[in-house]
């Protein structure tokens, strides 16, 4: 049986990353933050959002792929692994949207401004990076292989917890970009906002099956839509700004 300190060193080695990323993504709200028992609710609700994500992708993976793994699938049989990898995709995306709607979304005392979605989704995003991330440094660590941990620690600092943050910001911007707008307007620019997410994240991941030598590559992508995050969020401030001002 692993030794306590196995689980508590992956534990912290998934979550502490998070934080750091979360404490930036914070610094781009300064002049009016989102209260912290929400921000730290919809945190945990994303790290919950993993077992039940986990859950249905393994019945999906039994119901479709069968004796495959999602990448032989990918090779072997590619329709139905193209199939599969989009379906993970949306579980995932729609587990850490219903982390983000619980955690504070759906609360219209902190709900206020068009940050707010862009916030509470890239929360939860980070919340569900974490325990991911933590359960990917176990299996290094239960066999005693540090470096490689440490490895996996930081290309998923860099990379896959990064690529959560832009599909769940994807959304958020979705939702911002519609929160003065008529109820119906919200759901096509949600709708819109799922698709163009679930399209980026499933793409990253067939990229990365298809071509796992290229992965600076696929990084140097996603680093590129999070700049472009950070740009649309002073868009996104200057919306209040407007709507305060008519």
């Amino acid at each position: 049986m692993p030794d306590p300190q196995t689980f508590l060193l992956a534990f912290f080695g998934g979550v502490l990353p998070a934080i750091i990323w979360l404490f930036f993504w914070l610094r781009e709200d300064e002049e009016h933050p989102a209260p912290n028992r929400f921000i730290i609710k919809t945190f945990l609700y994303g790290m919950l959002a993993v077992p039940v994500a986990l859950g249905a992708q393994l019945a999906v993976n039994a119901g479709l792929l069968g004796k495959f793994g999602i990448e032989e699938a990918v090779n072997v049989i590619p329709i139905t692994g193209i199939i599969a990898v989009l379906i993970l995709a949306s579980i995932e995306e729609v587990v850490k949207y219903v982390a983000a709607y619980q955690g504070g979304l759906k609360n219209r005392h902190v709900h206020k401004r068009p940050m707010d979605d862009a916030i509470y989704m890239i929360t939860a995003a980070l919340g569900f990076a974490a325990l991911e991330n933590a359960l990917f440094l176990f299996g290094p660590l239960l066999d005693g292989n540090t470096e490689l941990a440490i490895i996996t620690g930081n290309f998923r600092f860099v990379g896959a917890t990064l690529l959560h943050v832009a599909a769940s910001a994807i959304i958020g911007m979705f939702r911002a970009f519609s929160h003065f707008k008529l109820k119906k307007v919200k759901k096509r620019y949600l709708g819109s906002g799922f698709i163009l997410a679930i399209a980026l994240h499933a793409a990253f991941n067939l990229f990365i099956i298809k071509n796992a030598d290229a992965v600076f590559l696929a990084f140097s992508i996603v680093w590129i839509l999070i700049l472009g995050i950070i740009f649309l969020f002073e868009r996104i401030k200057s919306m209040h700004l407007e709507q305060i001002e008519k």
